[in-house]
């Protein structure tokens, strides 16, 4: 199978670096497609980089050949929507989405990737997924962070998880490297019942739920499912979130690095959760929408605005702390946040690589953000003669 070589003039690498930055969507090489990886999302940034005259295109590890001066690309042609190849000069952003922790852990990947953190000329942003214990660990240091956090432990025996359920009725189980939601457990306590543990366990397709009339028996449930997931599982205590038509929701909020290198928030949008689904999740039955009018409904206007004040200032707060504890440039940053009943906000989530968000208005600015952070980061290697830029 072949694919098609781009007609495309190629810039050269001197014209490239001028004025404006060469940006290279890094992805992993695939047998069968040539490459993975969203290729809706990748079309966007290509002709959102070709209408701010930014040079963008996406390429594999494979391909990324770091002492050379051009590299072999790939592009979109929109007038026959199809996926072209080409020569590019050698980029100087590097936006990781290559798609799947296990590629990203592949050691080929990994020696890539640290290599490109070595290169004076190239910006990498976004160097890997996050870990979820690491999350919550680096976000309890800090005293502007912790109090948006839930207890939370790793799920390592039994013994952990009967401390969490004497102080809480309700726990989340959370794969450490999970993905959509699937593997997630929860375990509700209800004493009143002849079997008090209720396990729900989120699935590709609906979920299952359990019953058992002692902890040696949860455990034992917990444990077959963790293996068959193999991953450590981290315990969380359950918000019980704020609801409407007895659908609690949940907020995902886009955090983003500006022009001026500065944390922004791009948007937040609300995602109510499917009938009997453990999360909010869109593909689970869950439903977008307007995280303002939800919360009017609840607190009313006032409240509700005083609420959304919150829950941006905490998205910054929060992307700082992280970004300070990976000891490594982000660039942006999606956040899975809720709301209680007393207005309390909480931090459940982030995700170092966001899904595309389907409001348009936060989709636009999004793609926008990417770019503007790119011009920023080439004015200040060019500023600093490749000094460090933040």
């Amino acid at each position: 199978m072949t694919i098609p070589k781009s007609h495309l003039p190629m810039l050269s690498a001197a014209e490239a670096a001028a004025d404006k930055p060469v940006v290279a969507i890094l992805t992993i090489e695939d047998d069968q497609q040539f490459f993975r990886g969203n290729r809706a999302n990748f079309a966007d940034l290509i002709q959102t980089g070709q209408q701010l005259g930014i040079p963008t295109y996406v390429i594999t590890v494979k391909n990324l050949k770091l002492q050379a001066s051009r590299v072999l690309g790939f592009t979109f042609r929109e007038e026959d929507e199809t996926w072209v190849q080409s020569w590019f000069p050698r980029p100087t952003i590097v936006y990781n989405r290559i798609p799947q922790r296990e590629d990203e852990r592949l050691p080929r990947v990994k020696k890539k990737l640290a290599a490109l953190t070595k290169q004076p000329d190239i910006r990498l942003f976004n160097r890997r997924f996050f870990n979820k214990w690491s999350l919550f660990q680096w976000l309890n240091a800090n005293k502007s962070t912790s109090a948006y956090i839930p207890e939370t432990r790793r799920l390592t025996n039994a013994l952990v998880l009967n401390g969490l359920l004497r102080k809480h009725s309700l726990l989340y189980l959370k794969p450490i490297r999970g993905k959509a939601g699937v593997g997630i457990m929860t375990v509700t306590v209800q004493p009143e019942k002849k079997m008090p543990y209720r396990l729900q366990i989120q699935e590709e397709k609906g979920s299952r739920t359990y019953r058992s009339g002692t902890l040696k028996r949860l455990w034992n449930r917990v444990v077959r499912q963790s293996d068959v997931l193999g991953e450590p599982y981290i315990a969380q205590q359950g918000i019980r979130l704020a609801s409407v038509n007895n659908r609690p929701f949940d907020l995902r909020a886009l955090v983003q690095k500006n022009g001026q290198g500065q944390w922004e928030l791009s948007g937040i949008g609300a995602r109510v959760a499917g009938d009997s689904s453990i999360t909010t999740h869109v593909p689970r039955g869950g439903y977008i929408d307007d995280p303002e009018k939800l919360l009017n409904s609840i607190f009313g206007q006032e409240t509700a605005g005083k609420v959304l004040v919150k829950v941006k200032g905490t998205t910054l707060a929060l992307a700082k702390q992280i970004e300070r504890s990976a000891h490594y440039r982000l660039c942006e940053m999606s956040m899975d946040l809720g709301v209680d009943s007393d207005g309390h906000v909480w931090f459940f989530e982030a995700n170092s690589k966001p899904m595309k968000f389907d409001e348009p208005h936060i989709r636009n600015k999004s793609l926008e953000r990417i770019f503007q952070y790119s011009l920023y980061l080439h004015r200040k290697k060019q500023e600093n003669r490749g000094g460090a830029a933040t």
